[in-house]
């Protein structure tokens, strides 16, 4: 082959030990780091989440290299088409809207948004989350998941949200104008814990924004990802998703891209 190629033969033996660019080195070893972040996070992250993640650890290089290796390597988070119901036909009145898509906050326990979604299952059909979120922190603060979509799934998510919480009086409560939210009993909850009820207007989605917003990387990142069998595995699966994940370990860009457990933390000793 030398004598073909009229190369020398210490030239082509060279070629065997030649050693690998560092720059290349330091791409497949950061190339390496990213796929472990993507797969701890179960696919859920994308290129700015895993950058901010790179950048904690020391890492001082670009989000374009970043974004260049995972277009390269095929790696991308999970995006599925969200489901999205058929809504009511019945006439709903209007009632106070407080909050009216002012979601700043000062301070934790000042603002929460609730609301409720649709979880599918093979076993036991449409079943329902209620949640409740704290806008300052974006933690889930409560949540109920319930087989049946009645006035008793509201209660005790928020419930729930208030012995974690154990909030001030004046905290301003935004729901939509589900009959769930609008009914005297979830009412008198409000009342009894001296908390502001406020509404979302008729057919306007966005009023309730950050709850939508929470509901639809759940959906995202965990719900479109998997066929629940039953009631029970979707309520163990949804566990794991909002107390293990989301709560725990997932950042937000909001909020110094912090997780809402450390946020919150920080918060309390802050005050």
């Amino acid at each position: 082959m030398c004598r073909v190629l009229k190369m020398p033969k210490s030239t082509y033996y060279q070629s065997f030990h030649k050693k690998p660019n560092s720059y290349h080195v330091a791409n497949e070893q950061l190339l390496e780091r990213i796929r472990a972040i993507h797969k701890e996070s179960k696919g859920r992250y994308g290129a700015p989440k895993i950058f901010e993640i790179l950048k904690k650890e020391g890492y001082t290089g670009s989000i374009n290299r970043v974004q260049r290796l995972m277009k390269q390597a095929g790696i991308q988070s999970c995006i599925v088409k969200k489901f999205r119901p058929t809504p009511t036909q019945k006439p709903v009145e209007e009632r106070e809207n407080v909050l009216n898509q002012d979601f700043t906050t000062t301070t934790i326990n000042e603002k929460w948004v609730a609301d409720i979604t649709y979880v599918h299952t093979l076993r036991d059909g449409w079943c329902y989350l209620a949640s409740v979120l704290d806008l300052h922190t974006k933690k889930v603060v409560g949540y109920k998941f319930s087989r049946t979509m009645t006035t008793e799934i509201v209660l005790e998510a928020l419930q729930n949200a208030i012995q974690d919480q154990k909030p001030d009086p004046g905290l301003i409560v935004h729901t939509d104008l589900g009959t769930q939210y609008t009914s005297e009993a979830f009412q008198k909850l409000l009342k009894k814990h001296e908390m502001v009820p406020s509404f979302s207007r008729k057919g306007c989605p966005y009023d309730n924004a950050c709850i939508e917003s929470f509901h639809a990387i759940l959906k995202k990142e965990e719900v479109y990802l998997t066929k629940y069998e039953s009631f029970e595995t979707a309520r163990i699966a949804l566990f794991q998703f909002i107390e293990g994940w989301y709560n725990r370990k997932r950042i937000h860009g909001s909020i110094g891209y912090l997780t809402p457990d450390e946020y919150e933390k920080m918060c309390r000793i802050a005050a």
